[in-house]
């Protein structure tokens, strides 16, 4: 095979349009692109390295000679159309939450658990934004010295809801900026019955409500982190907030190692050379990680890393990471790499 047929489903959207240029910028072999959406956004024209590309109406016949289908149109449409694709003989990388907990289906982190790849049956699950970055900073730390306990709170971009929340947000600000009444429409959550002020305003509320009081977003880290981690033992709670931020997710991240021995230095050591972390750690000289840094960039920036000064082995982290790249169409389009490179692109038979 030369190169693969690659499909991008949810191509105008605001992960879809990063997926196409992670494409671009990737090593994966490439054939042919193909640009699905809504029929509402067929007949748009997107460009792949400098060539029109027509966005399609997505049919259950768009996969028909695809090989690799990158989903993030919501779960919906992935619950409809993955297992189609999949009929057809393409691998799916879905970013959406439709299978992540799904038994059978590996959830993966290239840096974390590239060897669940090799149990996938033609559909692999794409973390969660904000789980992703967390695992990243935390795995090499978890290798050398176990993980017993994790408690996160987040401060999450609003690009997380979409094209539409980073409008709001910036409308929004605007607005009061010149003193101008504002209808909030979107967040904290589009489908909700409330919507309030983003701008100037952290929301403590990102997705639905569960009945124990968590947050759906709180529930995916959560279980994702131990699906990841493959570790149900691991003790794991998390705070997530929207904050008026653009792009780029950050986590304050407190953790109990298993083992004893760690210091601050020999932390910083390990995540100095662990792979998709750029360590950020001089307080001294204000050195730490900025969201407004990491937009745009691949890496999971990790810094702030002290000792709880309260409790033996136990330590605090501050990560940053782009939600849009690493947090979903990197991390994607990086697993689809893994794939060709473990000679894995194709469906079980």
């Amino acid at each position: 095979m030369d190169g693969y047929n690659v499909a991008v489903v949810g191509a105008t959207g605001a992960v879809g349009t990063r997926m196409i240029q992670m494409l671009e910028e990737s090593k994966l072999p490439i054939a042919s692109v193909k640009y699905l959406a809504s029929k509402r956004s067929a007949g748009k024209v997107l460009k792949f390295k400098g060539a029109d590309v027509v966005v399609e109406e997505l049919v259950p016949d768009s996969f028909n000679n695809i090989n690799l289908a990158l989903f993030s149109a919501g779960g919906g449409v992935s619950k409809k159309f993955a297992p189609e694709a999949v009929k057809r003989g393409a691998v799916v990388v879905d970013n959406t939450s439709a299978f992540r907990m799904e038994e059978g289906v590996p959830l993966v982190v290239p840096e974390v658990n590239e060897d669940a790849l090799y149990k996938h049956k033609g559909l692999i699950a794409n973390p969660n934004c904000s789980t992703i970055q967390m695992v990243v900073a935390l795995e090499p730390l978890r290798e050398v010295y176990g993980l017993k306990k994790v408690i996160v709170t987040t401060m999450q971009a609003v690009s997380g809801a979409g094209n539409r929340a980073i409008q709001e947000l910036h409308d929004e600000t605007q607005a009061i900026l010149n003193g101008e009444e504002y209808e909030p429409q979107v967040l904290p959550v589009s489908g909700d019955k409330k919507h309030y002020q983003i701008a100037f305003n952290p929301l403590a509320q990102i997705d639905v409500f569960e009945d124990d009081g968590y947050s759906h977003e709180e529930w995916k880290m959560i279980h994702e982190t131990k699906k990841i981690m493959a570790d149900q033992d691991l003790q794991v709670t998390a705070t997530c907030v929207r904050v008026p931020v653009a792009v780029a997710h950050s986590e304050a991240v407190w953790f109990e190692l298993e083992k004893d021995g760690a210091d601050v230095a020999k932390l910083q050591s390990i995540l100095k050379t662990a792979p998709g972390v750029v360590l950020q750690d001089d307080p001294k000289n204000q050195i730490y990680p900025q969201a407004v840094n990491a937009e745009g960039k691949k890496d999971t920036f990790v810094g702030r890393i002290r000792a709880d000064k309260e409790q033996a082995n136990s330590f605090h982290l501050y990560c940053v990471s782009d939600n849009l790249l690493k947090g979903a169409a990197w991390n994607s389009v990086q697993i689809a790499e893994r794939l060709h490179a473990l000679n894995l692109m194709r469906v079980p038979d």
